[in-house]
């Protein structure tokens, strides 16, 4: 696997910076008191709403926090207005409680602002809670904001979506889509394995890759995913490197060709992710993909519109996340195995 990457901005926002350039998180400085939240949640996507209501009302309450606001996404607004909203009206804490794309969105509408986002994992997917390491326990998650570990990290912005995690174009774009939502609901991550068999033998796509100002990169690959932390759907870690603060994205290029190729590429994902077959990652602050032809793509676990390029710039520092502990650890979900207890 290689690497390579440009240094960081330093004036990514207004804090003072820290010894490496970037600026000091200040974030267990601010009032350690009660705060004020909402939870802005899918009424679609999230199932035993009101059992889960309970527990997220119980768990602040006896935090002596108080209740929170509960707030319903739309088809027309699946979160981003709300959490704007949410801000506007003075919260200090906004609960994101839906799947993949609740979470995306209240991250676009939270981003560059100092109100931080805590994960409810619902859904039949959440790619944010997997690196976060936050169970489908409200409780858990609750645990996490009251403790108040905080973290800002970078975001990424892809063709005018906001995104935490990743992008991607190609197969992993692919087998997403083609994931059965009843099955996910029923089999969790087991539809995806099914889904991604369907795509193995899919044909490679001839890539140019524009890495900030260098010459552009030119791979025949299956995937390509830009992203901001490492773990995939499963809490599989592809991206080993990957640090959520330092102004970068690393830039995976997936090249199997054959079901052996495919084996290699997984056993070295699962076993020794900092030697994968058949795996290349580059690390860049703006990156330009352009296919040969057009290609299905996805932001943090969104399936978009289909299109040719896959164009990312990174937004450095400008999310206030809700994490296990607040240390600058590259793993967002370090800490996370006490939850709950």
């Amino acid at each position: 696997m290689n690497s390579t990457g440009t240094t960081g901005p330093a004036d990514a926002t207004p804090d003072a910076p820290d010894g490496d350039g970037y600026p000091a998180d200040t974030s267990l400085a601010r009032d350690a008191g009660p705060l004020r939240s909402v939870v802005v949640y899918n009424p679609v996507r999230v199932d035993g709403l009101e059992e889960r209501r309970a527990a997220v009302e119980a768990a602040l309450t006896e935090a002596g926090w108080p209740l929170p606001e509960w707030v319903e996404t739309t088809a027309e607004d699946p979160g981003a207005g709300q959490a704007r909203q949410a801000v506007a009206d003075g919260a200090q804490v906004v609960f994101a409680c839906g799947g993949d794309g609740t979470v995306r969105s209240c991250v676009e509408g939270l981003a560059g602002t100092d109100v931080a986002l805590a994960v409810l994992p619902a859904g039949t997917g959440n790619l944010l809670a997997a690196n976060l390491g936050v169970p489908d326990d409200p409780a858990a998650a609750v645990q996490i904001v009251i403790e108040h570990g905080r973290r800002r990290i970078d975001v990424g912005e892809a063709d005018g979506r906001t995104f935490a995690v990743m992008a991607g174009m190609g197969f992993d774009a692919a087998l997403l889509d083609d994931a059965s939502t009843a099955l996910k609901a029923k089999a969790g991550s087991v539809a995806y394995v099914l889904s991604a068999l369907k795509h193995l033998r899919d044909r490679s796509m001839h890539l140019e890759i524009h890495l900030d100002d260098r010459p552009p990169v030119r791979r025949r690959a299956r995937s390509v995913l830009i992203g901001n932390v490492g773990r995939l759907q499963g809490g599989v870690r592809l991206l080993a490197d990957a640090e959520p603060d330092n102004g970068q994205m690393d830039v995976a290029v997936l090249a199997p060709r054959t079901i052996g190729h495919w084996v290699q590429t997984a056993w070295g994902v699962l076993r020794h992710p900092h030697r994968v077959a058949h795996l290349d990652v580059l690390r860049a602050e703006r990156i330009r993909v352009v296919s040969d032809r057009e290609q299905r793509r996805q932001v943090d676990g969104d399936v978009i519109d289909p299109g040719r390029t896959l164009t990312v710039t990174v937004r450095p520092r400008a999310l206030e996340l809700c994490v296990p502990r607040p240390e600058r650890s590259a793993d967002l979900s370090e800490g996370s195995e006490r939850l709950g207890r």
